[in-house]
């Protein structure tokens, strides 16, 4: 945030974002670090023929700070930020949150939340093989993330298989993609498995893996957060693995969301328990 500016104004665009627990966090960190705060849903589930490009030039000419993104739009911030994009995204080819200022920047929390999720959760543990449902937005971020982790192989399917095809490329040598009707060969295989489609949300029930999960993996992760709980979770759990949530990848996307727009490095022992209690399924259950 620039000298003097002592309200964060920021926005989330993307589809079917009503239950997004992404304001109530960054007001707790606001509120933490003693900021003002105003934020705007833009949900484009009901807008047809939604303009990014001038919805974005229009928060920016507002004097927003900036804006977050989510589906279905990061690659399309990707390009609208272009050359001012932080160095760990511009391989990525997608961006998820927008610091307008001079110069602009473009940055993917979903990529450094996921290295902290996975630090917190997992330690040192390498991810091993990964099988991996999806090469969209997030999966853009997940994919570099996993081979920043040390992965010995991501296995990528999509129902675009080109898609699947062009992020294995951006990844590197570590990454492969195969046709979808490979996906359960890959899944029998791996160490472990990713979810990074929408399947799971609420908007999208069911699940990108198997219910009987197939061969011995250690570990999975579900980028789903709302459910929490989803059916691959629960599988995922019933079968003993070591189970990374959407909701943990959340925690760490929020906070490190806070410090793209502010500068200003969040004190996780202090923020991670308070965030806690913005969980969906606690809400589900009260």
């Amino acid at each position: 945030m620039n000298a003097g500016q002592h309200i964060l104004r920021a926005g989330l665009i993307g589809a079917h974002i009503s239950r997004t627990r992404l304001p109530a966090a960054l007001r707790l960190m606001c509120d933490e670090a003693g900021l003002g705060f105003d934020f705007e849903l833009i949900d484009t589930a009901e807008r047809a023929g939604f303009d990014f490009a001038a919805t974005a030039a229009a928060c920016r000419d507002a004097g927003w700070t900036g804006v977050s993104v989510t589906h279905p739009f990061k690659a399309q911030a990707f390009d609208w930020v272009g050359p001012g994009m932080d160095p760990s995204v511009e391989a990525l080819g997608a961006c998820n949150l927008m610091a307008f200022g001079q110069p602009l920047r473009g940055f993917n929390t979903d990529f450094t939340g996921f290295l902290s999720a996975w630090r917190a959760e997992c330690g040192d543990m390498a991810p091993g093989r990964v099988a991996m449902a999806g090469a969209g937005g997030v999966a853009r971020a997940l994919g570099p993330a996993l081979a920043r982790l040390g992965a010995s192989e991501i296995t990528i399917w999509d129902q675009d298989f080109e898609k699947a095809a062009d992020l294995a490329r951006r990844i590197g040598s570590v990454a492969r993609a195969v046709p979808i009707t490979r996906a359960e060969e890959a899944a029998a295989a791996a160490d472990g498995l990713v979810n990074a489609t929408p399947l799971g949300m609420a908007e999208y029930p069911g699940s990108a893996f198997p219910t009987d999960l197939p061969g011995a993996p250690a570990w999975a992760f579900d980028a789903v957060y709302f459910p929490t709980e989803t059916a691959f979770v629960q599988t995922a759990r019933a079968r003993g693995l070591r189970v990374i949530t959407g909701f943990s990848l959340f925690k760490h996307m929020a906070m490190k969301s806070f410090e793209a727009y502010t500068g200003l490095a969040p004190d996780a022992p202090r923020i991670l328990p308070r965030l806690d209690e913005l969980e969906p399924d606690k809400e589900l259950t009260q």
